[in-house]
């Protein structure tokens, strides 16, 4: 589900990312490494933040890294974990505004479309 074939179309690289995305506690998590920066955050503290733990959160994790949204990496005792896609981040958010209001009778007042 990573992003670096050229070849797939728009359509289809959103569908799997958003897939990735499809519960509130991966979308917790992932917004939460966001908030975290890229330092990331250890599993105890991520669990602590999202309220997610145990084989659940190692569950979510790994969907999260096959989509390439997500890396882990062992440091000493503690697993560290970062979001690493802010640019696949934030296509996912411009390919849903990309053509906001394009049939719309009435220009959209909400956001500038530069």
């Amino acid at each position: 589900m990573k992003h670096e074939s050229h070849n797939i179309p728009p359509l289809t690289l959103a569908a799997a990312s958003f897939a990735a995305l499809g519960s509130e506690q991966r979308l917790s998590v992932l917004r939460t490494l966001v908030r975290a920066g890229p330092d990331g955050l250890s599993i105890g503290a991520l669990g602590e933040r999202t309220g997610v733990t145990g084989s659940t959160l190692t569950h979510h994790l790994k969907l999260l890294a096959a989509a390439g949204l997500v890396k882990q990496e062992r440091q000493g005792r503690s697993t560290i974990c970062a979001a690493v896609a802010y640019a696949e981040i934030e296509a996912l958010a411009n390919f849903l505004l990309t053509e906001c209001c394009a049939d719309a009778t009435a220009p959209c007042k909400d956001h500038d479309h530069g």
